[in-house]
């Protein structure tokens, strides 16, 4: 397994930004019933696991897109990691609204985006990925090039994979749903009847239910 993935799967379980409940699961925006829950947003009220965020999604962006020219956060869950990694490299932020504001400017896109610049994409989380991919066709809109997108964490969805290949975005992630449920279980938070479920519930999401 990844190690870097591994730590920060262990880390998130440890603040509770990562909820399993197999026998009582959530209600997701979309209606979806889900065993899993995640909220990468937590981690902005921890300063050392905030900092360790912003320090691998900053390293994550030299490492696969060193030709960056500016950062966006895709709101509003990634809105504050995405300024942290532009302030780490001294870059342009931007920040893309899910609609455009219906007063003032009516902007979708918050901050000065040059036409032309290479523009690395900050999510905090992909479920099926046509919030993040919105953004990213705003941004194309404006005249910028996507060179790719980071994010927190990934459910790793075929239906995402499939729209992210689609989109031709390339799509990086801090950890996601193998090593979060390995994790899980390794630590005793979850029990292999538990896992079974889980992978059920992933296999269909949209139909699942408990």
């Amino acid at each position: 397994m990844d190690k870097m993935k591994k730590a920060f799967a262990s880390k998130l379980l440890k603040i509770k930004a990562i909820k399993l409940q197999p026998d009582n699961p959530f209600t997701w925006a979309s209606g979806w019933k889900s065993p899993f829950y995640c909220d990468n947003r937590k981690t902005l009220s921890f300063p050392e696991l905030r900092n360790y965020v912003k320090l691998e999604l900053t390293h994550a962006v030299l490492e696969h897109f060193p030709e960056v020219e500016a950062i966006a956060g895709v709101a509003t869950g990634a809105i504050a990691q995405g300024a942290l990694v532009a302030d780490a490299l001294g870059l342009p932020f931007v920040y893309v609204r899910s609609k455009a504001k219906d007063h003032g400017m009516e902007n979708l896109i918050e901050g000065e985006l040059k036409p032309g610049t290479k523009v690395v994409v900050i999510e905090d989380l992909i479920s099926t990925g046509g919030s993040s991919l919105k953004a990213v066709d705003a941004i194309r809109r404006a005249g910028s090039e996507v060179i790719g997108m980071i994010a927190s964490y990934t459910y790793g969805f075929p239906i995402a994979k499939q729209a992210f290949d689609d989109a031709k975005v390339e799509l990086i992630t801090l950890t996601d749903y193998e090593h979060v449920v390995a994790e899980a279980l390794e630590t005793g938070y979850i029990s292999d009847a538990d896992v079974v479920v889980l992978n059920e519930w992933r296999k269909a999401p949209a139909d699942w239910k408990k």
